[in-house]
């Protein structure tokens, strides 16, 4: 309650007298994080946040608003109406090393505490109401388990009442803690950076995939599975010429097929100098759908493009260390603001 109304006064808030509250002020700090600058894109559906921690470092989070009535779902109005889903970074930088990730190129520096995840929520909540989180932003969650399932837990508390299956997590496969995740979170989403049907094609856009061979990983999600009953988003970035072609559609789909899952068709964003690759073509990508759907029955989308020019489009986050990079990066705008994806599915079977 003080987090999210940064302006009542202690002794508003029922049950904490003011003598306790003076004692919480001076032991503790409300946020240990700053909001330095956004950044709105020019359709003002993204606003990209960055934020610095207390130890100096900086991470970026990403705002994005939809509106969910918009089109059709199978022949059908869509229901819902306008919601902001939030994407937040887990760790300073990575090291898993996807060649297609800017965050990959940063190599890791450090985990973020739970606190720190959270107040990335509470930044984005002063700004507009969000319903959904997704773990998609630096780092990879899974490599800083605790924090994240402790942030995890917070969000899901009263004070934010963020429903489960509202929450994703997104994961290059880290295996052991896919084990642990069905026990502990059994309630949110699981995306899986799959990016490839092929162990040796994963290998290449993907080093880190080589700890966690493809065939143990496919067993890991089947076990998650059968205990989650909840279908798994499995993402795949287009890559031209890489892992966009017919053949490997098929691949995939018979590597899927007897899994509950989306899948979910990125367009790649180029992330300046640093890319070696193109984006598929619009018309492979519609063959690369067309092909998962009509063949193999596999629910898939194409996510929708946002915030690229902000640098704020998946794969394009990366953190910021000098003041010079900072006003570049935000146009120069480091106006102060006040410290502090959305398909729902239903439970298979």
């Amino acid at each position: 309650y003080l987090i999210l109304n940064e302006n009542v006064e202690a002794y508003e808030v029922p049950g904490l007298s003011k003598a306790a509250c003076d004692v919480v002020r001076s032991k503790f700090k409300t946020m240990t994080s700053t909001l330095k600058a956004t950044v709105k894109s020019a359709d003002q559906t993204t606003t990209k946040l960055l934020i610095q921690l207390q130890n100096g470092s900086f991470v970026e989070a990403v705002i994005m608003c939809y509106n969910t009535r918009l089109g059709t779902y199978a022949g059908r109005p869509r229901l819902g109406g306008p919601r902001a889903t939030l994407c937040v970074s887990s760790q300073v930088g990575c090291k898993m090393g996807c060649t297609f990730c800017a965050t990959g190129s940063m190599g890791f520096k450090s985990n973020l505490s739970a606190g720190e995840i959270v107040e990335q929520l509470v930044h984005a909540s002063r700004i507009s109401q969000i319903r959904n989180v997704v773990f998609m932003g630096m780092g990879e969650p899974l490599n800083n388990y605790d924090a994240v399932v402790e942030a995890i837990r917070s969000m899901t508390g009263q004070c934010f009442q963020i429903a489960p299956r509202h929450i994703t997590i997104s994961t290059v496969g880290v295996i052991p803690r896919i084990n642990s995740l069905e026990y502990d979170l059994p309630n949110v989403n699981l995306a899986v950076s799959l990016h490839a049907p092929l162990q040796e094609i994963r290998c290449q856009i993907m080093p880190a995939a080589r700890a966690f061979p493809l065939r143990k990983l496919m067993d890991a999600l089947r076990s998650y599975q059968e205990t989650c009953k909840r279908k798994i988003f499995i993402e795949y970035i287009m890559l031209d010429g890489i892992n966009d072609q017919e053949d490997q559609a098929h691949q995939l789909g018979t590597l899927l097929k007897e899994h509950e899952v989306v899948v979910n068709l990125i367009p790649f964003n180029p992330i300046g100098s640093m890319s070696k690759y193109k984006t598929s073509t619009k018309e492979n990508v519609k063959i690369f759908q067309k092909i998962l759907r009509d063949v193999y029955k596999i629910r898939t989308t194409v996510r929708q493009e946002m915030g690229q020019d902000i640098s704020g489009a998946c794969g394009q986050l990366v953190s910021l260390s000098d003041q010079k990079s900072i006003k570049m990066e935000y146009g120069g705008k480091t106006k102060e603001i006040p410290d502090i994806e959305d398909i729902s599915l239903p439970r298979s079977g």
